[in-house]
């Protein structure tokens, strides 16, 4: 297919540049190290909060970067994160990079020989650890207990007092996060002091982030929703309540408890948040002004519905990727209201095009901007294939209408063949969700006889409603393409999440190959929605 371009777009004015904000990443909320305010309410202890100051975390942060120093740890140096959320976790993040140390955070559902395989690949010296997560990392890696009892506990090892942060190249490496390796094996994703300083402000500009606000954040800390949420609302003197995980009945409570103006999350966590409808009518949302959500498509109808039940709220659909900015694109330069379901435009300092595709405003969503990565760790054809002239291929395709607003179709890698047409499983979950009984709707590929791949469909039905497998495959061959019908329908009481808070797919696929789901469709198609 030839390689087509976009011609130029119009940005966004730039956001003006805060003084005072230093090139180092662990010192974003430099601004505010000497108040006495709330940063944090740490939540890991339901029955015990832990409000931690602005002034308390910079003399944590500073502590654990004493710490590393008096362990012989350094610039460029590794350092392992395995953690729930909780403040120590940001102090361990922050504190890392204040040494010049690299955090890698690392996701806490992965099998013990892929976090091994990260812990290896990274080279990390020191990993700070969960203590009941602690057996998943190799023996001879000297492990920080956070909140622990161990011999190298999160309180001994720390050494208070002041401490000069290393001053950062503009090259130099801040973070090293691994991506999901769906395709393989993790990638270690290098991101710079420099480029994450400039993500972290458009962030906190663009979404107008006060000190007035109070951020909820309960997506793991190890994946860039969470963190871009600690970031932002840290860098604007936000108050963040930190959840240990996502829990619905926490989350509202949260909300109503301590007035939440902002939260965050990934559509499927706002999925079993709407389900509740009992509960959330019974909380005050009043306070919600923005529902941020990134790290998968929602659905139109997913965003009607947060309308409904946070009413003073904007649904708000982010689009990121871990090599990427995070923060490509975002608000009109001219004011325009955001679409539905659309990712935004390009960001001042940002470049955005389509590549591959048969028009100039549909094909694969490539970008350019500070925050791109600066190469994979240790991947260097991987990083020639990806980055090109400065330029990073998501693997993204991606539309953009008249106005310049750009939507996601769907990933390269997850659009399948089904007897030579090309299915996008977003566009068939979307067609499904418009039938009045789906709460929520995933799709998959399997292996078929003739067709080369088909769509099965697993699906979540709303409180109180029915459909059987068959009303709904009617449903889809009226109201689209026949070759989009899903040729299974498996209902299930909820999705299943993987440690990132998104659907777990290899999961649904074992139940479908083990026959475990047979039995499900009878008994949920039968009215259990």
């Amino acid at each position: 297919m030839p390689l087509i371009a976009s011609g130029p777009v119009a940005r966004e004015p730039a956001a003006p540049e805060p003084r005072g904000y230093p090139g180092n990443l662990g010192l974003l909320f430099a601004a505010h190290a000497d108040e006495q305010r709330a940063a944090i309410v740490d939540l890991y202890d339901p029955e015990r909060p832990r409000r931690v100051s602005f002034r308390e975390l910079d003399a944590l942060c500073n502590a654990v970067a004493r710490g590393l120093a008096r362990a012989g740890l350094g610039p460029g140096d590794r350092v392992g994160i395995l953690s729930l959320n909780r403040v120590e976790f940001v102090a361990a993040f922050l504190g890392s990079m204040r040494a010049g140390a690299v955090p890698v955070p690392i996701n806490i559902k992965l099998a013990a020989d892929t976090i091994a395989f990260i812990l290896k690949d990274s080279g990390a010296r020191l990993a700070f650890a969960e203590p009941g997560l602690r057996r998943l990392l190799p023996r001879d890696l000297r492990t920080i207990e956070l909140g622990g009892g161990g011999s190298d506990a999160f309180e001994r090892f720390i050494d208070p007092g002041p401490f000069t942060a290393f001053e950062p190249a503009s090259d130099s490496i801040a973070v090293q996060p691994y991506t999901s390796g769906s395709t393989g094996r993790p990638k270690g994703v290098l991101l710079t002091h420099y480029g994450q300083n400039w993500s972290r402000l458009v962030l906190a500009w663009s979404r107008r982030t006060t000190e007035r606000d109070v951020i909820l954040v309960a997506a793991p800390l190890y994946h860039k929703n969470a963190l871009n949420a600690i970031k932002q609302g840290l860098t604007a003197g936000a108050l963040l309540p930190l959840l240990p995980q996502f829990n619905v009945e926490r989350y509202l409570d949260t909300i109503g408890r301590y007035r939440c103006t902002v939260i965050s999350g990934v559509p499927t966590m706002m999925s079993m948040v709407l389900a509740q409808k009992e509960r959330l009518a019974a909380t005050d949302v009043s306070s919600v002004r923005t529902v941020m959500m990134g790290s998968a498509p929602a659905s139109r109808q997913l965003l009607d519905e947060i309308k409904r039940h946070f009413p003073h709220a904007e649904p708000l659909v982010v689009y990121g990727v871990t090599e990427g900015g995070p923060v490509p694109l975002g608000p009109h330069p001219q004011g325009k209201p955001l679409p539905p379901g659309s990712i935004g435009v390009p960001y001042a300092g940002t470049d955005a095009r389509l590549v591959g595709g048969t028009n100039p405003d549909l094909g694969e969503l490539v970008v350019k901007n500070p925050g791109v990565l600066l190469a994979y760790h240790n991947l260097p054809e991987e990083s020639a294939r990806r980055i090109k002239d400065g330029w990073y291929h998501t693997g993204d395709i991606c539309r953009r209408d008249a106005d310049g607003f750009y939507y996601f179709i769907g990933r390269t890698d997850d659009m399948f063949v089904s007897g030579g047409e090309n299915i996008f499983p977003i566009e068939v979950e979307s067609l499904l969700e418009r039938h009045l009984a789906v709460h929520q709707a995933l799709v998959l590929p399997f292996e078929h006889e003739l067709k080369g791949q088909v769509p099965y469909a697993f699906v979540v039905l709303r409180a109180g409603h029915t459909a059987s497998e068959d009303e709904l495959k009617t449903f889809a061959l009226a109201n689209g393409p026949a070759y989009q019908h899903p040729r299974r329908v498996f209902f299930l009481d909820r999705m299943p999440l993987a440690g990132t808070n998104k659907i777990d797919r290899d999961l649904l696929r074992l139940w479908v190959a083990d026959g475990t789901l047979d039995t499900a469709v009878q008994r949920s198609g039968a009215g259990n929605g």
